[in-house]
């Protein structure tokens, strides 16, 4: 299909359709009465795509209706709902923008429609006497409406520190006055009591901007390594505390840049002097539910990646933190405390232990706080969807223990996961301080059609209760960190300058090419062989595999339905980036966060968790042309010859079970 153009800036979905239909007023007629056949439904980009291809069969013929508009319409779409003689279609033309619009299939009229319409269509199908209860509780989920600037374009999303830069130094422009914002704060900045940066001494941006100017004079005449100490006395005489630099050349440097966002304020500049200001030095983490530890817990009910995440970023923020405290010429240790749950049926683990430090770190600790009811302390682990209840004591229980180990307010509180972000948004609200939120995958995405299912999910699954937190929290917090824009949702408003995607990355030292074998740890390998070949069960294996010979397919997953092939969205999928960091094949869904990092084909292969069949083919399409360069293959078909392989077209039916039948022989199934 060739690269569709983009919609004109001044025009909806809902103006570029019509024209884009009328131009194939015959096939969308048979289309659209394709998509009618089976009734109410509701159908994903593949059914609509699947179905346009029985009634476009040739392929050069369905390429020309796709090409240009209708084509970049279509694979916009992210479902559309059947309600005969209507197709209402959901399309993001880009990321963070949503329009909804209703075909009439007779006469192929298009009309704009809101998304509460649109959610009509889709629970008609369902339940079409609560759908239209006029009496239906309806709750509005939509951002909360704060009076700041905004950025307007989707791929601005995720640059919220420069957007604000930016919008700082329009504010700032202009007379030397109006930077005096910039001097009332950072009168305001002190570390247990002691000013930092700068004292009384300095009060007003003229006074601070000629004492920069001194100090450069006088700076300039020492050597960039001469330590602080040796100079502190005289520039505590003009005004300067600590904070500037452990050098002269550093305190040089830092001067510097405020005396150019004094003088002609400008973004750069502007990021530049904030990053280096000392506010930062005791944090608190919540990360409540699963079984949060250091060994033993992988595995358990709702513990997997986000303890690894969390433990990893720990270990990064507290050597970011000592770098950067020792670069600002100050004697303070940080606090890093990731506050869990304490769970006294620990099964084995450390759960049950109240403080623990965590590994590979100075200044860095896990606390666990258990949760408490009417009759006392809860004994047993709880599933993150059944949490909620016990998060408002479990906050007040854990503020007075931080409050208590840090000797007074932490200078930041970050949330991970709803739990953690609902609990971080009360603390800091309680205690007034900076919260950071980190976005996560919504469950409700890890399960099909879960919005319009709600009666038979939400006893179960709370939703609901995931929804509210998110919004509440998300919208509360100060900044948010997230992967990529397929983590924003609903109720959140995407082009605020609050959200930074930061894309994550492998650890380098664990994946690495396969081809630095000198990397590899080999004192592992006889445990492998046994882990893989064994015939004897164990607490580490059940089963083995036969046929050494054959390749590998390592899945790595716990043992959860959408944790596997049927989990329909996973938002970043950190094993991804880590298979592909050694040099794997790598094999992904094309839904949420693969979709974006894999480059199909080239980089690895997506593939659709709906659809089985064109899974196992990709797969063992993939060996089929491997087989030559790694090992023979039994085949009870005659060979193929290389470099000439035979579409899955061409072989239709039997193609297909060729590939099952291959996969099959390559698993041992």
């Amino acid at each position: 299909m060739a690269s569709a153009p983009a919609l004109r800036r001044t025009e909806s979905i809902a103006d570029n359709m019509p024209d884009a239909l009328r131009q194939s007023r015959y096939h969308m007629k048979r289309c659209f009465a394709k998509y009618l056949e089976k009734g109410r439904r509701i159908m994903k980009l593949q059914h609509l795509m699947e179905e346009m291809e029985r009634v476009i069969d040739d392929k050069t013929e369905r390429n020309r209706v796709l090409e240009g508009i209708l084509g970049f319409i279509v694979t916009s779409t992210q479902e559309a709902v059947v309600d005969p003689p209507y197709v209402a279609f959901g399309i993001r033309p880009n990321p963070g923008v949503w329009e909804y619009v209703c075909v009439n299939s007779e006469d192929l009229s298009v009309e704009a429609i809101t998304p509460t319409e649109y959610l009509k269509f889709k629970e008609r199908v369902y339940d079409e006497k609560w759908a239209t209860d006029e009496n239906a509780f309806e709750a509005d989920f939509g951002a909360f409406d704060f009076q700041i600037p905004q950025l307007t374009l989707s791929s601005s999303i995720g640059n919220g520190l420069q957007f604000v830069s930016k919008f700082l130094t329009s504010k700032l422009s202009g007379k030397l006055a109006k930077t005096q914002a910039i001097v009332d704060y950072l009168l305001t900045l002190n570390h247990h009591g002691e000013s930092l940066m700068i004292n009384e001494t300095l009060n007003s941006a003229a006074k601070l901007q000629m004492a920069l100017v001194v100090a450069d004079v006088f700076l300039s005449a020492l050597p960039k390594d001469s330590a602080y100490h040796n100079f502190e006395l005289r520039l505590k005489e003009w005004g300067f505390e600590r904070g500037w630099g452990d050098t002269a050349g550093r305190v040089k440097e830092t001067m510097g840049t405020l005396s150019e966002v004094l003088q002609a304020p400008d973004p750069v500049n502007m990021e530049k002097f904030f990053s280096r200001i000392p506010t930062i030095f005791k944090v608190v983490i919540f990360s409540v539910h699963g079984y949060f530890g250091q060994a033993d817990v992988l595995g358990l009910p709702d513990t997997g990646g986000q303890v690894v995440y969390i433990l990893d970023q720990v270990k990064a923020l507290e050597e970011e933190l000592l770098l950067r405290i020792k670069q600002q010429g100050l004697n303070v240790k940080p606090q890093i405390l990731v506050v869990t749950r304490l769970i006294p049926d620990a099964r084995g683990t450390k759960c049950h232990q109240e403080f623990e430090p965590i590994n590979d770190t100075k200044h860095s600790h896990i606390l666990r706080v258990p949760f408490q009811t009417e009759k006392g302390i809860l004994r047993q682990w709880v599933s993150r969807f059944d949490i909620y209840p016990y998060l408002e004591r479990f906050t007040q229980d854990a503020t007075t223990k931080i409050l208590d180990l840090m000797e007074g307010k932490p200078d930041l509180v970050i949330g991970n996961y709803t739990d953690g972000n609902l609990v971080a948004s009360l603390m800091a609200r309680k205690l007034g301080i900076t919260q950071g939120t980190i976005a996560h995958a919504l469950e409700k995405t890890k399960y099909e059609d879960s919005d319009v299912k709600w009666k038979e999910l939400d006893p179960k699954y709370h939703f609901s209760c995931q929804f509210m937190a998110d919004t509440v929290a998300m919208n509360a917090s100060d900044f948010i960190i997230t992967t990529h824009t397929r983590k924003l949702l609903e109720g959140i408003n995407v082009f605020d300058p609050k959200f930074n995607i930061v894309a994550p990355g492998a650890d380098q030292s664990v994946y690495f090419p396969y081809t630095e074998k000198d990397k590899r740890l080999s004192q592992f390998h006889p445990a492998i062989e046994d882990l893989l070949f064994s015939k004897v069960d164990n607490t580490e294996h059940i089963g083995y595999l036969a046929e050494r010979r054959k390749p590998i397919i390592f899945s790595m997953a716990r043992l959860d339905v959408v944790k596997n092939l049927t989990g329909l969205v996973e938002c970043i999928g950190l094993t991804v980036i880590e298979a592909m960091n050694c040099g794997l094949p790598t094999f992904a869904t094309n839904q949420g966060g693969p979709a974006e990092i894999i480059v199909d084909g080239v980089s690895g292969f997506h593939i659709d968790p709906l659809n089985g069949d064109e899974s196992s083919n990709k797969i063992a399409d993939f060996f089929e042309k491997s087989k030559v360069k790694t090992v023979p293959i039994p085949s009870d078909e005659p060979p193929q010859p290389v470099g000439k392989q035979t579409s899955n077209k061409q072989l239709g039916s039997s193609g297909t079970r060729r590939s099952q039948s291959t996969l099959r022989r390559l698993l041992g199934v």
